[in-house]
């Protein structure tokens, strides 16, 4: 059955289920992916992020409960398939363990981004709204995923210097540049 959605408070409360929804799905994964990782820096990441994620879906409760409207999700696909693909990575047949946490970092980023476009636009609608407890939340919970976010960019960025290139490449690290196949270039890191 499709919602009908004819003003703005429709698409927020809409907007706001499927964010519930999402992360409903991520409390039942991020376990899974700390379990998964071998970096005790990207586990302790997910690990927190997990707690996080409890105190998000515990705001957006709050905001229903405050609108006289039931928590309830609404099937959040994007997620589903997001989580999906971090699933995979997990099943994979990943030699290396660094590549694996940067495989789990890839999915949990994808993650991330998602929700960070979901909450800005929520924290826009509840501002337009006139509900700015609503927005402050939602606000909060936006930090909170770019703080997440940054987190993992940066576990990323140091675990990329570890990582195996691949293509029989030799490579050797000097500082600030990166020495492959006799050709000098400038390293990203």
């Amino acid at each position: 059955m499709k919602t009908k959605i004819e003003s703005l408070q429709d698409l927020y409360i809409e907007q706001l289920r499927d964010l519930y929804n999402a992360e409903q799905q991520l409390i039942k994964a991020l376990p899974k992916m700390a379990k998964a990782a071998s970096s005790e820096e990207l586990k302790a990441a997910f690990e927190d992020h997990f707690g996080k994620t409890r105190q998000h879906a515990q705001r957006i409760e709050t905001i229903f409960e405050r609108m006289g409207t039931k928590a309830q999700g609404k099937k959040c696909k994007a997620m589903e398939g997001l989580v999906e693909e971090g699933s995979e990575v997990l099943e994979e047949d990943i030699k290396s363990d660094i590549i694996k946490d940067a495989a789990l970092i890839a999915a949990a980023q994808r993650v991330e981004h998602y929700e960070i476009a979901g909450y800005g636009c929520v924290r826009a609608y509840a501002t337009r709204l006139g509900d700015n407890d609503a927005a402050n939340l939602l606000a909060q919970t936006l930090e909170e995923e770019k703080e997440a976010d940054k987190a993992l960019n940066d576990i990323a960025e140091e675990l990329n210097l570890d990582v195996p290139l691949g293509d029989n490449r030799s490579e050797k690290r000097t500082a600030g540049n990166t020495k492959v196949s006799g050709r000098k270039t400038r390293s990203a890191a």
